[in-house]
């Protein structure tokens, strides 16, 4: 069956969209384009197109609340296949300005949870058996 629209970009709310853009483009890779000053679009190498729009009054997700101000969506990013390439990402993310949220029990889920500058939820993947 053929699609009825091609994916184009997945868009966050942030109030900062250049800080947030240059954040992203840290961690994946790209350079920001500035449309306007409340539109910054980042398109990641080998990726998808992230939008970074301007909302000045954004209150950020509380991880991992549900019962308010839930978090919505999160993006995922594969860090390597090794504990070392992961803690190298770790270490690089929160050079960047990431504050951590979930740290926990790593080896068995794979996965670390952080949030951005804004507060938006993400995660450093390790890949199993890469």
């Amino acid at each position: 069956m053929a699609p009825a629209a091609l994916f184009r970009s997945v868009v966050i709310d942030c109030p900062d969209p250049r800080a947030l853009a240059r954040f992203y483009a840290g961690v994946a890779g790209g350079t920001p384009e500035e449309r306007d000053p409340d539109w910054v679009v980042l398109q990641v190498p080998g990726g998808p197109r992230l939008a970074f729009q301007g909302a000045p009054g954004l209150t950020p997700p509380e991880w991992p609340r549900s019962d308010r101000n839930a978090q919505q969506f999160h993006l995922d990013f594969d860090a390597g296949s090794t504990w070392e390439e992961v803690d190298a990402a770790h270490a690089r993310v929160l050079a960047l300005g990431a504050r951590p949220l979930d740290l926990d029990d790593r080896e068995r889920k794979d996965f670390m949870v952080y949030a951005d500058p804004a507060g938006h939820p993400f995660c450093l993947c390790r890949v199993a058996g890469a």
